[in-house]
């Protein structure tokens, strides 16, 4: 069972806002995720290899955000609050804390609008207060004059294929079932697109993949697909490096050398590699007629 930690803040005013994800702000009403994707850039000895095991709930989360979101509405300090940054909103047992929801409730309540990022398929019980708010939240000025949509609902994937994802994130929602409630997102007429965030060399990221992606995600009713290579930190036990590298060496054995050349040294894929990588991605886009940003 997770544990429970009293937070000293819970709403994170952004220093720039993304251009990518227009955070304003942040809210993690989570410390840990239950979705142990390997890639994942909090990893570490924090959390350890296992993070499920040490997952912390912010018990006090809403009476902090009650009094944060007052004073910034009163102030007229408007803008976009992404749920979440360094875990998924909808973990497991969100089922029965409903933290994400009640967080929802008060992000209504004081009319801020909102971007949903998320690896599950729970967000659409919470459809209901996010029509709400897209009806009624207040776009910051700058924003105002570039769109009309107050919530932002934006599905992560690394891949399409179910196995490979019981691989890397093996905790999250398969990537079939995402796909899925994608689909509805669109139907309920949110706009809606895929964090294509991280690829996968030579997995997930072939031609052939890739396509398989995008024209899945166009069918699906994405407005738009942000994609990104993979970067891998440390080499403790419960690093991303460590964690990647070891399932690479036992699932794809034939890979493992050249996963070892790109990162045994660096964290990042090599500036060939990249720029090849976003030049696919940017024909791919024009190709499928999808944004590679919200806006």
């Amino acid at each position: 069972m997770p544990a429970h930690i009293i937070s000293k803040t819970i709403l994170n005013k952004t220093k720039k806002r993304d251009a990518w994800f227009l955070d304003d702000y942040t809210i993690n009403p989570y410390s840990g995720c239950s979705f142990n994707c390997l890639f994942c850039y909090i990893r570490g000895s924090k959390y350890g290899e296992h993070m499920e095991e040490k997952l912390s709930i912010k018990s006090n989360a809403v009476e902090l955000l009650d009094k944060q979101l007052k004073l910034r509405a009163t102030k007229n300090q408007y803008g976009f609050i992404v749920l979440s940054s360094a875990t998924d909103p909808y973990l497991q047992f969100e089922k029965e804390e409903k933290i994400t929801r009640r967080i929802l409730e008060l992000i209504l309540k004081y009319k801020f609008p909102v971007h949903m990022i998320t690896r599950s398929n729970l967000v659409t019980r919470d459809f209901d207060l996010l029509h709400e708010i897209n009806k009624n939240a207040v776009l910051p000025m700058d924003l105002a004059q570039q769109t009309k949509n107050k919530v932002f609902v934006t599905f992560s994937f690394s891949s399409l294929d179910d196995n490979v994802a019981k691989i890397f994130e093996p905790g999250a929602t398969p990537p079939s079932v995402r796909l899925e409630t994608l689909k509805e997102a669109s139907k309920h007429n949110f706009h809606t697109g895929v964090s294509m965030m991280p690829m996968l060399p030579y997995i997930s990221d072939t031609t052939e993949s890739l396509h398989n992606m995008f024209s899945a995600f166009k069918i699906s009713g994405a407005k738009y697909v942000m994609p990104a290579t993979i970067t891998l930190f440390g080499n403790g036990t419960s690093d991303s490096k460590t964690l990647v590298l070891r399932a690479v060496e036992k699932h794809y054995p034939h890979l493992i050398d050249k996963y070892k050349k790109f990162f045994s040294n660096n964290h990042e894929l090599p500036s060939y590699y990249n720029k090849a990588f976003y030049k696919k991605m940017l024909e791919l886009g024009e190709y499928y007629q999808l944004k590679n940003r919200i806006l």
